[in-house]
This record gives structure tokens, sequence and C-alpha cells, in this order.
């Protein structure tokens, strides 16, 4: 007899419109994003009003759904331009506004009476009663604290209706603060996390001094238990879908509204695939490695399961290596030959295969091995034999920013895929 399991909203980020397009075409079943004003991700480049408007129009043509961000903690000031936002952006038919502040989710209820409302992260539902208690409210999704186990999930869930869903990160930075709610920032800075604009100082490298001897400072560092400093791991639970979905988690929540178009596709897709394999056999699932291995493709920091498996009391999951780890470039994505039409007297097709167009992201040379990654797909290799410019000349590489340029490749390549190194 065959299980039956739900299917589990895969929601990604989209820090702007290139990576919102790039998060719907690999594979996203919504997006989250933020205007330019009350967003946790200030630095993020974000949507002005109209642009609001068209990644409304654009996602609801594509049968998607879009959340936008209004997750900080704002001062009584502000509610002045909070309730003229609110005003600008009430008819543009958001699916739902992530809010964490009371006062901002009693200002959209007065402006906006039949908004759909998800409580963030930063409101730190860590118990059932609290999660009972945003419900009251009227919520209609809770975004778990970070720092659940999975077994907290499942008793969370157990306690509330159906109709009220639960959403979870299951990939990205996390924070070592308390559901991100951090005073470093605004101590060091003057730039207030709690109202979008972290500096991220946990990330930064410290040195310890003597109060006497303050020209002889002493690097801190770690030990064979760990830092014991501030930098968390990365979030990676892609070889836990079953569990996660068994425990009734409702929406998978990429983080990363910052990173790259690349990040954005790279990490939708692997998801996408491993939801899709499972839901199509559950009973004999089996993870594919592949797709792990698509994941170390984009920058990121050591990864871990967050806490799902693993007591924040017991591992903090502190980073044991300084900075990033860094894999594939990105090399370009192919065009549509509307965007880059083929000039005249270019060999569209021969037995080496046939010429596409590209927009370049880092330097791309002949003899360079590649790989492009497709919707659906792992990353299929092959090495740049011939490169041409958009007037089509031959060219030895593509080396300026956003050059549009041909690459001839042995297989199909359609307009988003995106080229890599090998």
């Amino acid at each position: 007899m065959n299980m039956k399991v739900s299917r589990p909203e895969l929601l990604s980020p989209a820090g702007n419109f290139e990576k919102l397009r790039a998060a719907l075409l690999y594979g996203a079943d919504a997006v989250y994003l933020a205007g330019r004003r009350f967003g946790m991700r200030s630095a993020a480049d974000n949507f002005t009003d109209e642009e609001l408007k068209d990644a409304v129009e654009y996602v609801h043509a594509r049968g998607k759904k879009i959340y936008l961000t209004m997750n900080t903690m704002p001062h009584g000031n502000e509610y002045p331009a909070l309730r003229e936002f609110l005003r600008t952006v009430k008819d543009y038919g958001i699916d739902a506004m992530i809010v964490a502040d009371l006062g901002v989710m009693a200002t959209i209820r007065e402006i906006i009476p039949d908004m759909e409302i998800h409580v963030s992260t930063q409101a730190s539902i860590v118990s059932p009663e609290a999660a009972l208690a945003y419900a009251s409210l009227g919520a209609k999704r809770l975004v778990l604290a970070r720092e659940l186990m999975i077994d907290e999930i499942r008793a969370i869930r157990a306690a509330l209706p159906e109709t009220v869903e639960l959403e979870a990160f299951v990939h990205g930075s996390m924070c070592v603060s308390y559901s991100g709610r951090c005073m470093l920032s605004h101590n060091l800075t003057g730039r207030d996390a709690n109202r979008g604009a972290c500096t991220q100082p946990c990330r930064w490298t410290y040195t310890v001094t003597e109060e006497k001897r303050k020209d002889q400072p002493y690097p801190v560092e770690q030990n064979e238990l760990g830092t014991f400093i501030m930098s968390s791991k990365d979030m990676c639970t892609v070889e836990h879908i079953p569990e996660l979905i068994d425990a009734g988690i409702n929406s998978f929540k990429i983080e990363g509204r910052m990173k790259s178009a690349y990040y954005t596709a790279v990490v939708t897709n692997a998801y996408r695939m491993a939801i899709d394999a499972y839901l199509s056999d559950p009973e004999n699932y089996v993870f594919d490695s592949a797709i792990y291995r698509e994941l170390e493709s984009v920058s990121h920091r050591e990864y871990c399961t967050g806490f799902y498996f693993d007591d924040p009391m017991v591992n903090p999951q502190l980073s044991t290596i300084d900075g990033y780890i860094r894999d594939k470039a990105y090399f370009a994505t192919a065009l549509d030959l509307s965007e880059c039409p083929m000039p005249e007297g270019l060999e569209a097709e021969n037995d080496n295969g046939r010429l596409y167009p590209f927009i370049q992201r880092n330097k791309v040379s002949v003899g360079d091995g590649a790989e492009i990654i497709s919707p659906n797909k792992i990353g299929v290799g092959f090495t740049v034999s011939e490169l041409y410019s958009e007037s089509g000349e031959p060219i030895p590489s593509a080396p300026h920013p956003a050059m549009k340029f041909f690459a001839r490749v042995p297989f199909e390549v359609k307009a988003g895929d995106i080229m890599r190194n090998a």
C-alpha cells in the first residue's frame, strides 16, 4: 500500500528580480522578498514599490506565491512610514506578510484586514503554547525558531489545528543569537539588526588584550572542542527531507536573500529534486548523494543539520574554520536568442555541438572545463571548445562583466540554464 505524504511548499529567497526569476525557474513554489523598508535584510537589493508590484504580477503569472517580509521591530516614530507603505501595497495582491512585531501585525490588520499573516522566526516560537497564542491572533502560518529540535516541532504540530501551517528553515546561514534577535551590531556600529541593518559582527575576527598590555593582542583561537566564539555553521538538511515532512513542516524555507542568483538557483534546484524524488516513491526513497554535491558547489560555511537533531545547549554548531568554502565559479547564464540573436556567418551547429548565447558572470576561456545546470537536473560537464563575441568574432575568453557571447555546447541548452566551472 502506498504511503500518503503531504507535499511541502519550497520557499526561496528573492533579494532582487534576477534572484526571483532564478528561484521560480529552478523549482520554488513561493518566494519571499522585501520592499526598501521594514524587511530584515536591508543590505539586499530589495524591491522598490513599482518593482514589488511587477514582482507580484510575475510570480502570479507562473502560478506561484509571493510573501512580503515586514519583520523588523520598528520604533514608534517609524509607524507613519509603515502605514504609508501598507496603503501603497494593499492592492498589489501580495499573498502574505511575514511579521515579527505585534504592533506591525495590528497595523496590517488595520489597513489590510484580509492580509494573510505569517509570524516570523524572529518571534521565537519554541512551544505549543506560543504557537497557539499566535494562532489565536489570526496567524495563518508560524515560522518556527531555528533552535527547535525535530521532536519539539512534532509537539507543536500536534497542538495546532490543521488550518495553521508551520514553516521552518531547511538551508542557509544560521545566527548565533537566539532567533536572530541581536544587539551586537547596534552596539558596535550603530546599525540595528532588529531593524534590518545587521553588520554580522559575529563573523568578525577578535583578539583578547590585557588591560596593561594593549599593544600585545592575543588572537582568540580554537581548541579541539571548537572555537566557542560566535560564527555559526550553515544549515543543510537536504538529506533529511522525509523526517522534516513527517514532523509536520508545511513550508521548507531557504535562507539567502543576500546571496547570488547562482546560489538561489542551485540550492532551490537541489531541494526541488530531493523533495520530488521522495514524494514520487516514499517507500523506496534513497537519497542521491549527487544532490549534496550540488550544494557543495555554492559558497557556504561548514554544513550542519541545524538543531533538528542536536540540542543547541549541547552542540552550538559553531564554525571551526574561518570564512567561506568556495567551490564552483559561476561562469554565465544562458539567454534566449531573442536577447542575443545569432550573427550572420556563424556556423550555428556542427559535429561538436550547437552555439548558444550567454551573459557573462565570471571569466570563462576556451579550454575550461565547464558544467551546465538546468532545472531538475544535476550539472552536466563539457569542455569549452569555441567562444564567439556577440558580433560573431572568435574570442579566447569572455572576460568582461555582463558581456554577451556564444559558446558551443555538445547538448541542448535552454534560456536560464547556468554555466559554471567543472
